[in-house]
């Protein structure tokens, strides 16, 4: 890391010095007052101007405005000024006056942005607006550490072009604002059976309640929470050859959810889950499964289930599939040269979970309450340790509410107000809600992306099925709204 820093320091003082006067200019690169050997040689400029057949100093200025694209939303403004990029001319922003945002004078670049924060933040659609600095605070904390996050997705960012998550924005519908891009969910699709109760029953008592069975899973439901968001998914699951398996697939179809990778295993129930709910939302989960009805290492190892890891913007996964198969799949992205997203769920416990532990250098967010951690680790201080084994950032989730520890991030999202003291389906959503977000930004998550993440997590209040609990786009900005208009 000490070489990448190094580097990341001598980028960011080449970005300092190409900011002044008029802003990043190819023709700045030629002149002997800079030296911008640190900027050019990078591997990311290199690749794009061989893939156009430029000179490198043609290339600074698209593959600096690309990156600036996935900043967090001060830092991206705070660049796109200083540098005079115009990205918000590019998009049609409606903003004050972009002859001044964009001034060739770099001192009134800075003044614009300063009296104009917050209209500027609104126009960039930004989940929160930081208190507007005076022009020397700007210099100060705000303007470096928006000139490091850039010098350092240029220094150690996927290069330009390659991994869709690492490059271009995701391709959305003018009409919709729909985020495209695809997904593969590797876990179970199982029936729940779901039984609404007075209270959660105790030893040698009854209770009264009602029951319904519907296709539920770890897995299933975070599919179609994806589905719901209008990516393309994939799920990767067993089910029997049985009835249910069949209203299973069914089921899927309707959601479209594809289920090319869903294995019929012959001879075999479809697996079941007993649900028990509270009316408060409290839970207790009883899992029935036939050990055939798991994905094997064959499964995994034929062209199709490889190409459906490779080619995916994102991967979910759950530690639902038997232990030798999370191994698989974790070492099968490791060892691509520009894995997907990673995005885990540490729950069911599992036997053994150091077996994970060389793999854990793959995920990028790992998920799960503070419990399920703990399990897996064996330690209290389970984010600590998780991250000390590679993971890059740990999302714990508590009571509706989310604590992200990471190296560039220390965030906690209280919860937002409920109704029910629990939810089936809120990991679910939350794990969806957060590749929809790193798939819309191509970036790596801020504190808006875990908002939104959390309140996804509200909008799953239900004590009916948990597939059908999971909502759109609409409904998590809806949430977000009311809550920041009642702060």
């Amino acid at each position: 890391m000490a070489g990448n820093d190094a580097a990341i320091e001598a980028v960011r003082n080449v970005l300092s010095r190409l900011r002044k006067r008029r802003g990043l200019r190819s023709d700045r690169l030629d002149s002997t007052e800079i030296d911008a050997a640190a900027l050019l040689d990078l591997r990311v400029i290199a690749q794009h101007a061989d893939h156009l057949g430029v000179r490198r100093q043609d290339a600074v200025v698209p593959v600096i405005r690309d990156m600036v694209r996935r900043l967090a939303p001060t830092d991206r403004l705070i660049a796109d000024t200083e540098l005079a990029l115009g990205l918000l001319e590019d998009t049609g922003t409606d903003h004050p006056a972009p002859a001044h945002l964009y001034a060739e004078d770099l001192g009134a670049r800075r003044e614009y942005l300063c009296l104009h924060w917050r209209a500027l933040h609104e126009a960039v659609h930004a989940d929160t607006v930081p208190p507007a600095p005076t022009l020397s605070q700007l210099r100060r904390t705000p303007e470096h550490h928006a000139f490091t996050e850039l010098a350092r997705l240029l220094v150690e960012g996927t290069p330009y072009g390659s991994h869709p998550l690492a490059t271009h924005p995701a391709p959305t519908d003018p009409a919709t604002d729909q985020v495209h891009g695809r997904v593969t969910v590797v876990g179970d699709a199982v029936i729940d059976h779901l039984y609404r109760v007075e209270t959660i029953p105790r030893a040698h008592s009854t209770v009264t309640g009602s029951f319904i069975a519907h296709p539920g899973g770890k897995g299933l439901s975070r599919a179609v929470a994806l589905a719901r968001l209008g990516l393309e998914v994939h799920l990767m699951a067993a089910v029997g050859d049985d009835d249910a398996g069949r209203r299973i697939l069914e089921f899927l179809r309707e959601q479209h959810v594809r289920t090319d990778l869903v294995k019929i295993v012959p001879s075999t129930p479809t697996p079941v889950t007993a649900v028990i709910v509270a009316p408060t939302g409290e839970q207790t989960i009883i899992a029935c499964k036939a050990d055939p009805a798991v994905l094997t290492a064959e499964d995994l190892a034929g062209p199709a289930a490889h190409r459906a890891l490779a080619e995916a913007d994102a991967v979910l996964m759950s530690f639902e599939q038997p232990v030798p198969i999370l191994e698989h799949v974790l070492a099968t992205l490791g060892a691509l040269e520009h894995p997907p997203t990673l995005i885990v769920h540490a729950a069911p416990p599992v036997t053994r979970p150091e077996r994970l532990y060389p793999h854990l250098r793959v995920v990028d967010y790992l998920i799960g309450s503070g419990e399920e951690l703990r399990r897996l680790t064996g330690a209290d201080a389970a984010a600590w340790q998780l991250r000390m084994h590679g993971v890059r950032t740990v999302c714990t989730l508590e009571d509706f509410g989310c604590s992200v520890r990471s190296d560039h991030l220390d965030v906690e999202i209280p919860p937002f107000p409920t109704l029910l003291t629990g939810s089936p389906g809120a990991h679910a959503a939350f794990s969806a809600a957060l590749a929809y977000r790193l798939l819309r930004s191509r970036r790596p998550a801020d504190r808006g992306d875990f908002t939104w993440a959390t309140a996804a997590m509200v909008a799953t209040q239900s004590l009916d099925d948990v597939p059908s609990a999971m909502p759109a786009a609409d409904r998590i900005d809806h949430i977000v709204k009311l809550a920041a208009e009642e702060r």
